[in-house]
């Protein structure tokens, strides 16, 4: 039987070794896309908008959320550079996508990518980035399913500082977005942290930057 450390040091390692979409179609999506530039909290689409381009971050980060009936808000997921995004299985954005710092983003018709690049090139890139979004979805879900406050904290600080390829990061996000992505208060998010500081696992060099002390005691709390 698999062990759920096991499990979880090949999540962070898959996470940690995803390259860079470098394939024909992303290259021809370089070359065609229109960059954009958003301010921060500046929606780049909204929820329910008609679903037909795609997104790839250049610089800066995005958040994707959706607002209950309720008011309630739920985040998706955060996308850094040279991560696609905007991809949906039917025709509507289910989730609206806004910027979290100053962006930079390459955007273009999927229907323009896909006569350019050819069909089975276009259908690698999104299956490609499918599948990591996907990957990405199945461990929140394990996150908010499974796991306590301390759990979550510590898994979505070793994820961050694996897909930023660094021990030392800075976040893009505030608190409040935490909260809300790992389903906790942002008091309760605060309060993680600094147990987590206060052991020596992490170093927080202002209210966003942060720097992981010891990855195996993290990753042992991710577990």
């Amino acid at each position: 039987m698999i062990s759920s450390t096991k499990v979880s040091h090949a999540q962070h390692s898959r996470q940690a070794a995803a390259p860079p979409l470098r394939t024909p179609a992303a290259d021809i999506l370089s070359r065609m896309g229109v960059r954009m530039a958003f301010a921060k909290d500046e929606e780049v689409y909204g929820q329910d908008e008609t679903a037909d381009l795609l997104y790839r971050v250049v610089h800066g980060a995005i958040r994707t959320s959706q607002v209950m009936s309720d008011g309630r808000r739920q985040i998706g997921g955060f996308y850094f550079p040279d991560d696609l995004f905007g991809l949906e299985a039917g025709e509507r954005h289910r989730f609206a996508a806004e910027a979290l710092s100053d962006c930079e983003i390459l955007v273009l018709k999927a229907s323009a990518l896909r006569a350019a690049a050819g069909a089975e090139a276009y259908e690698r890139l999104v299956g490609t980035a499918t599948n990591r979004e996907l990957d990405r979805t199945q461990d929140h879900v394990l996150l908010l399913g499974r796991k306590t406050a301390c759990e979550r904290v510590a898994s979505f600080l070793i994820a961050i500082a694996d897909r930023r390829r660094c021990d030392a990061v800075t976040l893009p996000m505030g608190r409040q977005d935490m909260a809300d992505y790992l389903g906790l208060t942002i008091e309760t998010v605060s309060r993680m942290l600094t147990q987590l500081q206060s052991t020596l696992v992490i170093e927080f060099a202002g209210a966003r930057e942060f720097r992981i002390n010891n990855r195996c005691a993290l990753a042992r709390l991710a577990d």
